[in-house]
C-alpha cells in the first residue's frame, strides 16, 4: 500500500473538494495536504467507529485500525484543523446498539461534530453470512439479534425496495433512533456545519483537448 493517497494529492493540486469516509487511522498520511485544503473549505473526513470494545471491533473488523487508534486519528485531524464526523455505523442489534451513546461522547470529546448512524442492513447474501458469522461468533446473542432485525424489516432481514430500504419502523428501530437524537443534541453534534467551497476548482490540464459532454 502507497504511504500516499493519489486521490488527495489530485485533490490538493487542482482544489477538488473531497470527502473522506474510512475506519483507518492510516488517512493521517495525509494530514499534510488535508489540513491546508481544510482551510480553504476543500477537505473534510468521515471516520467509521462501531466499537469502543477491541476485542469486538477486532472480530467485526479484521485488518483495520483499532478503536483508540480511531478515535486517535479524530483528534488530530480535529486539532489540524480538518472537520470530522463519526460515523455509528453499522449499529447491529443485540452486538454493539448499547455503545451508541458511548461512541459519540468518545468521538465528541476527540473533536467530531457532525453525527450519524445506519441500522444493519442484510442485502442479498450478506443475510446468509451474516448470520453465520453470528452464531459462529457470538452463539448467545445470534437468534436475538436477527430476530431484532427481522422486527426493523416487516418480518424480514431486508427489503430491497428504494423507497423503503433506509427506513424503519418498530419499536426498537424508533428507540435507537431516538437514542441518537437525543445523545447528539446533548453533545452538540446535531448542528452541521460542513459545507465545502466548490468556486475553486480548476479543471486539469488535458494533454490532448477533449470534447464537452455537454
Amino acid at each position: 500500500m502507497s504511504m500516499r493517497n493519489p486521490t488527495a494529492k489530485w485533490s490538493r493540486d487542482f482544489n477538488q473538494p473531497v470527502s473522506i469516509i474510512t475506519k483507518s487511522a492510516n488517512v493521517l498520511r495525509d494530514l499534510d495536504i488535508l489540513a491546508p485544503m481544510a482551510v480553504q473549505g476543500l477537505a473534510r473526513v468521515a471516520m467509521s467507529i462501531t466499537s469502543l470494545d477491541r476485542d469486538l471491533a477486532r472480530t467485526m473488523e479484521p485488518r483495520t485500525s483499532t478503536p483508540g487508534r480511531r478515535l486517535d486519528a479524530v483528534r488530530a485531524l480535529s486539532g489540524a484543523g480538518v472537520p470530522v464526523a463519526v460515523l455509528t455505523s453499522p449499529m447491529i442489534p443485540a452486538l454493539n446498539d448499547h455503545e451508541m451513546e458511548a461512541i459519540l461522547e468518545a468521538a465528541a470529546d476527540a473533536g467530531a461534530t457532525p453525527a450519524s448512524y445506519i441500522l444493519l442492513r442484510l442485502s442479498l447474501e450478506i443475510a446468509d453470512l451474516f448470520g453465520e458469522w453470528l452464531r459462529e461468533h457470538y452463539p448467545d446473542r445470534a437468534e436475538r439479534a436477527l430476530s431484532l432485525v427481522r422486527q426493523t424489516r416487516e418480518g424480514a432481514l431486508y427489503r430491497s425496495d428504494f423507497a423503503t430500504r433506509m427506513k424503519w419502523a418498530c419499536v426498537y428501530a424508533e428507540l435507537l433512533r431516538s437514542r441518537f437524537r437525543l445523545a447528539i443534541k446533548r453533545l452538540g453534534m446535531d448542528r452541521r456545519t460542513w459545507d465545502m467551497d466548490c468556486s475553486r476548482f480548476r479543471v486539469p490540464d488535458a494533454p490532448v483537448k477533449q470534447l464537452s459532454l455537454f
